[in-house]
């Protein structure tokens, strides 16, 4: 029951007290006063009538006699009246069944009022002449009594439902800032700060409010410091301080994880000399100075042509890895790289078109990170040995299909829900029990299987990730592969599914239509959580409703504020990764430690990544994750149940 209800229901139960008591003492002193008043008019009628009856026994009139007592026994409420001569033992008896009216009959049968007699003896001198005895009736007691408590229960009912009224609105009023508080507890126990509550008026809450206010205020500090900690050792870590770029370090992570998903783009290293010459010219601050401009504007111009990472990987040299673009994006890439340099040369009083060189390579199947590192390092040295601009390393990788037939089949194969299902087993930290499984979809293209690592590129490239999506998730309902997974599957959605409002729109009815909506989990990668928080948010909060979960895919890539964890408040996440490639070169735990502390902060468990073998595991025990992944836990072919 609530405090409200509680506090309701004693004040109701005092004030039905006290209403009963004052009904209970009206009644009483109602009725006392009926008997008293009854009892006086008795005494009073045969006291007048003896005086009007004696001359009349006196001399004998018994008709003038008895016309008197015809005369007071209809004028009052009596019941019998006998009048008896002593002379002649003569007896005369009036009796008059009188009906109570306005008074309901049950009222009656109480017998609230006891029978009232009087008897009086008449004489003349020592002369004994008659005795008259009356019966009251006790008509008027019922009467007057019923109407009392009529008109006092009516009263006292209505200022019950008055102050009921007001007791509800001043309850209300007093309490609403108890209310405020037991919400904003929830929120905090959510893990979600807002402005702090006003202060009431009643003193006692106010210490209550603001005890409240203040815990709130500080669990919000201790979850901005350790964002901020999670910030400054990515800065510390990953950024270029002079030119604010990430460095050697994240880039190789980034390459490494890059190459581990599907994908196509290219590497470009660039060499610049003539920043040497600014630093002869104008010192350090003026090489600095220029790039920082050149840093800036190659970050607002080059990702508006395609998705890319910029560092700066030494003194001179900076890199461009471009994750999602082909071949004739990649010229036009260079090409605006190209003109930037130039332009920032003429700038700084260098000449165009000197004493800087490009290197391009182009990322192919099989590919590892030193292969692409490697290629585009050649073709830096080869455009330096020529002294050209820029050297590309064209691997002319033969296509298997042109992008229009790529779109045909990819239509064609997606429509018909030619979809070959595999998952791979995530495993508890503690009891190595499997918590979830993450499933991954192929295509049947041509009578053959193609993985993911081939058709999601294009994909992404021709805008299919929505229609993918949803006829997948279709699939897996119609082979009920959910009530195969007692522990849960993962399903990662991609970009063009989070932008899309209609699938959101669509999601939701599938999930209200699901049996097993409970066991999906929708993995949300970190860059759209950032980019596009809005929807995301929108699709989580339609996910939670039916029942699934949400969680975070590639979690620390991106360098960046974690604030959206705290808006968005996912189920899980899973750590990018890059953390196990740094954990392999033994760096950055202590950035790995802040992030895990951050989410477990947020009471968000943790997955880890990219866990190959036992000696890589060991390493993380000591982060007290909930779950790993990885080469550890190979991947399984989903079998399907014949019904």
């Amino acid at each position: 029951m609530t405090l409200f209800r509680e506090i309701n229901s004693l004040l109701f139960a005092l004030f039905l007290l006290v209403m009963t008591s004052l009904v209970y003492f009206q009644f009483t002193q109602t009725r006392d006063f009926m008997n008293q008043q009854m009892d006086s008019d008795l005494n009073n009628t045969i006291t007048s009538l003896g005086l009007m009856l004696r001359p009349h026994l006196e001399t004998g009139d018994v008709a003038t006699a008895e016309t008197l007592v015809n005369v007071i026994f209809e004028g009052g409420f009596y019941r019998k009246v006998t009048l008896k001569w002593l002379v002649d033992g003569k007896e005369q008896i009036w009796e008059n069944p009188i009906v109570i009216e306005g008074v309901p009959q049950w009222f009656i049968n109480l017998d609230l009022f006891a029978i009232q007699k009087k008897e009086s003896l008449i004489t003349s001198g020592w002369l004994q002449l008659a005795t008259i005895e009356i019966e009251g009736h006790p008509a008027l007691g019922y009467q007057e009594l019923w109407r009392v408590m009529n008109d006092t229960l009516m009263i006292l009912s209505l200022l019950f439902i008055l102050s009921i009224i007001v007791l509800r609105f001043k309850l209300n009023r007093i309490l609403k800032p108890l209310h405020n508080v037991a919400i904003h507890a929830k929120n905090i126990s959510q893990r979600k700060f807002g402005q702090d509550l006003e202060l009431p008026k009643t003193i006692e809450l106010q210490d209550v409010v603001g005890a409240i206010n203040s815990m709130s205020g500080q669990l919000k500090q201790i979850f901005s410091t350790l964002d901020e900690e999670v910030n400054e050792l990515k800065e510390d870590k990953f950024i270029d301080q002079v030119s604010q770029l990430p460095n050697r370090q994240y880039l190789s992570a980034q390459i490494n994880n890059w190459l581990n998903e599907p994908g196509f783009g290219g590497l470009i290293l660039a060499k610049f000399d003539w920043l040497e010459d600014v630093h002869s010219k104008y010192g350090y601050q003026g090489r600095d100075e220029i790039i920082k401009v050149v840093s800036k504007r190659m970050q607002a111009e080059l990702p508006e042509i395609s998705e890319c990472i910029i560092a700066r990987i030494a003194n001179t040299e900076f890199a461009f890895l471009i994750t999602k673009a082909e071949k004739s994006v990649i010229k036009v890439y260079l090409q605006s790289l190209i003109r930037i340099i130039n332009q920032e040369i003429a700038k700084a009083g260098c000449t165009p078109n000197t004493r800087f060189a490009l290197g391009v390579s182009q990322r192919i199947d099989n590919m590892n990170s030193a292969d692409l590192l490697s290629q585009s390092d050649n073709a830096l040295q080869q455009a330096q040995r020529e002294h050209k601009i820029s050297h590309w390393i064209d691997a002319d990788q033969p296509q298997k299909y042109s992008r229009e037939q790529w779109r045909s089949k990819l239509v064609d194969s997606i429509n018909n829900n030619h979809f070959s299902f595999q998952w791979q087993p995530i495993l508890a930290m503690t009891t190595q029990h499997v918590i979830q499984r993450e499933i991954y979809c192929r295509l049947y293209i041509d009578k053959q299987i193609v993985t993911a690592s081939e058709f999601m590129p294009f994909i992404e490239l021709l805008s299919l990730g929505a229609q993918l999506d949803r006829c997948l998730l279709q699939s897996i309902e119609q082979q009920n592969i959910l009530a195969l997974a007692d522990e849960g599957i993962a399903i990662n959605l991609t970009h063009d599914s989070l932008k899309d409002p209609q699938f959101i729109q669509w999601l939701a009815q599938y999930l209200k239509q699901s049996v097993y909506a409970e066991r999906i989990s929708f993995e949300i990668p970190e860059s759209a959580a950032i980019t596009s928080f809005e929807q995301c948010y929108q699709l989580a909060e339609i996910v939670r409703a039916a029942g699934a979960k949400i969680g975070i895919d590639q979690c620390g890539r991106q360098i960046g504020s974690l604030e959206y964890l705290q808006k968005l408040l996912p189920n899980y996440i899973k750590l990018d990764l890059s953390f196990a490639y740094y954990e392999k070169l033994n760096q950055n735990k202590e950035l790995c430690r802040a992030l895990v502390n951050v989410a477990k902060g947020l009471n968000i468990s943790v997955i880890i990544t990219g866990i190959e073998d036992q000696a890589q595991l060991a390493d993380f025990n000591s982060l007290k994750a909930e779950g790993y992944q990885g080469y550890i836990c190979p991947v399984e072919d989903v079998n399907i149940n014949p019904s």
